[in-house]
């Protein structure tokens, strides 16, 4: 097992930043420190800076989180969320995309986009369109949606069910591959100026989905982009969300505040892509939340998260926790004892975080408040770049994790100070992972697509075969009839 382990720390990993585009993504409250730029994110200007430290750091990508809705369990109304900026106001994450792209060559971009409340023909032809912008720079993270504000204001009384929002996914995604795969043929484009054709209609079929939730005719109104399908991205740990997983992500997210949390999910949806649906299973890159505060001594770090806790908001991270869960913790006195409440569901939340902070002997709501107001549902690492480093290779070991999404100090990864820590991941970090042979010199493809970059393969612009998506191109010189659209 060293020696498995061994092999796999010495596997270059793949670095994200974690973004939203909000000013309280992780840690509400922390906008007010003075050398915080988060509440910027409706400036352009903003967005390109921390593209260019980014690319110039080698980051593979920026993934930008999202939500639909506001925070709105706790208390049972907004008033904590928009006090304290947690996720609070939220503008929309694709429209940034391609001022980024214009200003980099090779960073990849992740964007969150639901399945439950947007039609697939309007979506495949958003993230296509993207996809061309930049240059075939595009992911799209695939999540289902989980507050209930985001259902009430998008035509349904409540969020559909756990298990409905995930075969509605299952069926989505399908959607999506046949228009983006199917309804094309690779050469369906010849913008011949002698014959005066622009597309061959033959080389075009419509994809005709009739299914439980959508009748989508087709084809897609774009052309194919530079990947077809952009990179896959998930982050679904339930049963639903695994099988999910295994099938179709290309990477997937993972958040918990301890290695062992995650490591038999991991292992669980490995063995689902290689057993139930003949995956590589290492072609799934699995990506785990970490907030780093990194200093030039352990000193310096400590310091530095000691100045950070000043800013926080209690208000701020209660609401956080309320729609990650659905637990109103304001229904409970300050020094109740939440492991010995009444409800399974707040003793069982609570026992989770308590079980890897065995400092905290009495755990109150505050006691939640401050251990998730610093980097949300993930562990903070403090410490020099060394030490940082040390307690990434044990979640390497322990958890099987291909790789880390960075953001500075936040929930699924997060972020405190915008863009100071980028910078010191970037100035600090970065270099203690190359020294340790964990992180590349330069992008394997310069210039090339997100999921050249990923893979580290030149040319692997489309989902590789062995990918369920890789069934569905239409490829060049192949006739209509020897290409049937698979269900």
């Amino acid at each position: 097992m060293a020696s498995q382990n061994e092999t796999r720390s010495k596997k270059p990993l793949i670095i994200n930043a974690f973004v939203m585009m909000c000013s309280g993504h992780q840690s509400p409250g922390l906008w007010r420190h003075p050398d915080d730029e988060s509440w910027r994110f409706g400036d352009i200007d903003h967005w390109v800076e921390l593209a260019q430290i980014l690319e110039e750091a080698k980051f593979h990508g920026m993934f930008i989180a999202d939500v639909l809705g506001g925070y709105d369990v706790y208390k049972q109304n907004l008033d904590a969320a928009m006090t304290s900026g947690a996720q609070w106001p939220m503008n929309e994450p694709l429209a940034i995309v391609p001022a980024m792209a214009v200003a980099t060559k090779s960073l990849g971009f992740g964007v969150t986009v639901s399945t439950t409340y947007e039609q697939p023909y309007h979506l495949a032809r958003r993230l296509a369109t993207v996809d061309h912008l930049t240059k075939g720079r595009l992911g799209w993270n695939i999540v289902t949606s989980y507050l209930n504000s985001a259902a009430k204001n998008l035509g349904h009384s409540e969020q559909p069910a756990h298990d409905d929002r995930y075969a509605q996914a299952e069926e989505y995604i399908k959607v999506m591959y046949k228009l983006f795969q199917s309804s094309w043929r690779d050469d369906a484009v010849q913008l011949n100026r002698e014959t005066g054709v622009y597309t061959n209609p033959a080389l075009v079929r419509k994809i005709n989905h009739k299914g439980r939730f959508f009748n989508v005719p087709g084809p897609a109104i774009t052309q194919p982009s530079p990947q077809r399908t952009p990179l896959l991205l998930q982050a679904g740990t339930s049963k639903a969300g695994k099988i999910f997983a295994a099938q179709h992500a290309e990477a997937i997210f993972v958040s918990a505040h301890a290695a062992a949390v995650v490591a038999k999910s991991i292992a669980d949806v490995r063995q689902l892509a290689r057993d139930d649906f003949r995956r590589d299973s290492r072609a799934i890159k699995v990506l785990a939340l970490v907030t780093p505060i990194i200093g030039e001594t352990e000193e310096e770090a400590q310091a530095k998260l000691k100045d950070f806790r000043k800013y926080a908001s209690t208000e701020g991270a209660l609401a956080l926790f309320g729609g990650w869960t659905g637990i109103d913790l304001d229904k409970y006195g300050d020094d109740e004892e939440l492991r010995h409440v009444e409800s399974n569901a707040v003793r069982s939340t609570v026992d989770a975080y308590a079980r890897f902070s065995p400092a905290n002997s009495k755990w109150t709501k505050h006691t939640v408040a401050e251990h998730i107001s610093i980097g949300g549902n993930g562990p903070l690492i403090v410490g020099t770049a060394a030490q940082v480093a040390d307690g990434l290779e044990v979640w390497i070991a322990e958890a099987d994790v291909d790789g880390f999404n960075f953001a500075s100090h936040s929930r699924t990864t997060g972020y405190a100070l915008f863009p100071q820590s980028f910078k010191d991941i970037g100035k600090l970090l970065l270099p203690e992972l190359r020294k340790r042979g964990l992180f590349w010199d330069d992008y394997n493809v310069p210039g090339g697509t997100y999921r050249e970059n990923f893979y580290g393969q030149k040319g692997q612009k489309h989902p590789p075969n062995g990918h369920v998506a890789s069934t569905y191109q239409w490829k060049a010189g192949v006739p209509e009839s020897e290409h049937v659209i698979p269900e």
